[in-house]
């Protein structure tokens, strides 16, 4: 299993209630967590290697949100 962490604008549950429906049609719903009490909002990421850090970028601008990888 990989995890792949993501710095995003996903700031409180509310917008964690708005990308839900993106996030977990692309990457799974037990697949993903934003922690929005760290100062980067950070989007954590389950994946078997079938997805993409692309992928993940394109689902959260899907939402309205922004998401860059984290080094």
């Amino acid at each position: 299993m990989e995890i792949l962490k993501f710095k995003t604008t996903i700031k409180c549950s509310g917008c964690i209630a708005k990308a839900t429906p993106f996030l977990d049609d692309q990457i799974g719903r037990e697949n993903w967590e934003v922690n929005t009490e760290n100062p980067d909002k950070v989007l954590t990421v389950k994946t078997e290697g079938n997805l993409s850090e692309q992928e993940v970028i394109k689902a959260v601008q899907e939402a309205g949100f922004k998401a860059e990888k984290m080094v």
